[in-house]
């Protein structure tokens, strides 16, 4: 009977973990974001093969993993992003204006 189950189930293959990361590897860190349709088929088809597996407590421990990375991944993205070189725009501003004056003229 157990070899039954077995069989039925599906097993993660490593080019499921591969297409998943590939996937992941270019929305997140080259902000493609044409990939996010492939991510999220690789994520659940992993998710689905993975939750055949697991208990629901390590279904629950899993997931609650993979959103704490996330939510650090998004933090740092988001603070990488207002942390930038600043620069004094105030020079910028005065060619405009003199360059509207001349225009004015």
């Amino acid at each position: 009977m157990d070899s039954k189950i077995e069989q039925q189930l599906e097993k993660i293959m490593p080019e499921d973990l591969a297409r998943t990361f590939e996937s992941a590897y270019h929305v997140l860190v080259q902000g493609n974001h044409e990939h996010m349709d492939d991510l999220l088929k690789n994520g659940g088809v992993l998710l689905r093969k993975a939750a055949q597996r697991f208990t629901p407590t390590q279904m629950v421990l899993g997931v609650a993993a993979l959103a704490t990375v996330a939510i650090v991944l998004i933090g740092r993205e988001m603070n990488s992003e207002s942390e930038g070189e600043a620069h004094d725009v105030s020079e910028d501003k005065r060619q405009l204006a003199t360059s509207k004056e001349k225009g004015n003229k």
